[in-house]
């Protein structure tokens, strides 16, 4: 892979063996700094990635050198080798367990990856009227918890207070959650044999679709490597696992938010970065025109409303994920400005939209946010399209339903 600029490395110390490998690699070159120049090298190399080791020396510098590299444009990753402590929350954790220079290259080549789509969004930015959205991606993340130990409800609490937590208590749960969800990182804590370990892990790797998600296992050694480049081992307390944990969930969720920005830049500036599905002015379009070419064609056309609590407005992003990466590719929505989400079922009927509209609410249920354990049950409304009907009728009716059945 093709990058710009050299990668620095900042240690008090000499450079360890599995560093001298990435010069092998063609990750080079890689220039050597001391933490009290590392600020001022940043600006002089123009690096495209920094390793640094927490091996003593840091700690006066580390907190305002953090805080440069996460100003810096495009992304810059910052892989801290082997941390005691609590990172800052752009330093990507790495222990060098035996010093495998694979494992290493792999994480970084990960990183680089999202910098380089970081550079594509800004190059692409000025041809519609998109803008990244401004907030911090890890606010929008979703975790998934396994675990069944003592430690796991003070982990829910450490990670709900950051990030949205699914939790599972068994690794069949889990498969489920996987396959129905996006998620920004995998929490494994205590309460699994290790071959039970080993064979999630594996199956991860063999999946592409999970290759680039970030894994952190709270209780087991990691015997052997698995393909997952963003796989760590992070043991102790569960403030400490939740804070060096989030750096690889925030860069895996700006991943995903850069991704779904790009996909609203091809698509002209009409779908929403944040939640992947059509803007509100979008959806009035494509609405108006479905119902237009239904009563003229017949067919049938079904509508379903998500509303959540105003309060939670986490739950109408969520929500909106779920419905972006499950509905079919002939079906469209948008989250709507009072707080609900709305999808539209083409050539579809009554019945059929209810039963997907209630397994599609099924997988929302199970995220809860925060400590307040904010559920994210919706209140659904479906309805059809009806001879008679207008495009504002319809949704007149649907929002009708959907307080009847709320009060």
């Amino acid at each position: 892979m093709s990058q710009a600029g050299p990668i620095l490395f900042v240690s008090n110390a000499e450079r360890p063996a599995f560093v001298a490998a990435l010069d092998e690699a063609r990750l080079f070159p890689v220039v050597d700094t001391d933490w009290a120049s590392a600020a001022r090298a940043v600006e002089q190399v123009q690096p495209a990635a920094v390793l640094a080791a927490m091996s003593g020396g840091h700690e006066p510098h580390i907190a305002p050198f953090a805080r440069k590299i996460a100003d810096q444009l495009p992304y810059l990753p910052f892989v801290a080798l082997d941390a005691p402590g609590i990172l800052p929350p752009n330093a990507l954790p790495f222990s060098s367990r035996g010093g495998n220079p694979d494992r290493l290259i792999a994480r970084l080549r990960a990183a680089l990856r999202v910098r380089t789509l970081h550079a594509t969004v800004l190059r692409r930015l000025p041809e519609v009227k998109v803008s990244l959205p401004e907030s911090d991606p890890v606010r929008d993340a979703t975790v998934l918890l396994i675990g069944r130990g003592a430690a796991y409800p003070a982990l829910s609490v450490a990670l709900g207070e950051r990030v949205g937590v699914v939790g599972a208590l068994s690794i069949e749960a889990a498969a489920k959650h996987l396959n129905s969800r996006d998620l920004d990182g995998v929490v494994l804590a205590e309460g699994f044999t290790a071959r039970v370990t080993d064979a999630f892990l594996t199956v991860l790797a063999e999946d592409t679709r999970f290759r680039s998600l970030p894994v952190v296992v709270t209780a087991h050694q990691l015997t052997q490597t698995y393909d997952l480049p963003n796989l760590e081992l992070i043991p102790g307390e569960p403030a400490k696992v939740a804070a060096n944990a989030l750096p690889l969930i925030r860069q895996h969720a700006m991943e995903a938010q850069l991704s779904r920005t790009l996909r609203s830049i091809d698509a002209g500036g009409w779908l929403d970065p944040r939640s992947g599905l059509l803007t509100v002015e979008a959806f009035a379009r494509d609405f108006a025109k479905a119902v237009e070419q239904t009563l003229a064609r017949g067919g049938g056309l079904s509508v379903a409303r998500f509303a959540f609590d105003p309060g939670n407005s986490r739950a109408q992003l969520d929500a909106a994920r779920i419905l972006s990466r499950l509905m079919r590719q002939m079906d469209f929505g948008a989250a709507q400005k009072d707080g609900s989400v709305i999808v539209v079922f083409a050539e579809t009927d009554f019945r059929t939209a209810h039963m997907i509209a209630r397994r599609l609410s099924a997988v929302m249920r199970h995220t809860s946010n925060g400590k307040h354990e904010m559920r994210s049950d919706p209140v659904v409304s479906v309805d059809s399209l009806s001879p008679s009907d207008t495009a504002r009728s319809l949704l007149a009716r649907l929002s009708a339903d959907a307080s009847r059945a709320a009060s």
